[in-house]
């Protein structure tokens, strides 16, 4: 029995607009006015919620296990104008993170646990690490490690290093795409008895 992908909603004329190497693994919801582009992978219970706002996610990116992506409307922010998520091109977002009104610029790393609030940016190439809280518009530069809570900058990598290290991690769940698709399968449960 092959296993059922995420699932993607309309939120009235809102579709999501997936490319077709994107992955969306079972319990995934992609809602609203959502863009994927190619390889982008959506790991199991992961939501991204365009109901207010725009979510784009660029090529080759991850984003893992119960992650929530979300955005600010005009209401929110009381000043008529939404703030979406915009999400760069290889960028690695670690399981159970809050990505809120934000942008992750290319080949950035979002580590596990890791909240980043509205108007926030972080740099390309920059590694938030886990359980970190990034402010509202805070700016982590590029190929820095922003840590703590309230999130600090802590260093700036070399990077080559950094860059080469994240693309790395990237690659990994690119990879994975294949084999979920091809070799996800639902096993039923309980098994019958004879």
């Amino acid at each position: 029995m092959t296993a059922r992908q995420g699932s993607v909603y309309a939120l009235g004329t809102a579709v999501p607009e997936l490319h077709p190497s994107s992955y969306l693994a079972p319990g995934a919801q992609v809602i609203g006015r959502v863009r994927l582009g190619a390889e982008v992978s959506i790991w199991f219970n992961a939501v991204l919620r365009g109901d207010l706002g725009s979510i784009e996610i660029g090529a080759g990116s991850n984003i893992q296990d119960n992650t929530t992506v979300h955005v600010e409307g005009a209401e929110e922010r009381g000043d008529g104008k939404e703030r979406g998520t915009a999400i760069g091109s290889n960028v690695t977002v670690g399981h159970n993170c809050i990505i809120h009104s934000c942008v992750l610029e290319d080949e950035c790393l979002i580590g596990m646990g890791a909240v980043v609030m509205g108007g926030a940016v972080v740099g390309r190439g920059a590694v938030v690490g886990a359980g970190a809280v990034v402010r509202e518009e805070m700016r982590i530069p590029p190929y820095a490690l922003a840590a703590g809570n309230p999130a600090q900058v802590k260093k700036t990598y070399d990077a080559g290093f950094v860059r080469a290290y994240n693309l790395r991690v990237a690659e990994v769940y690119r990879s994975r795409i294949a084999r979920f698709r091809l070799g996800l399968a639902a096993v039923p449960w309980p098994p019958d008895r004879p």
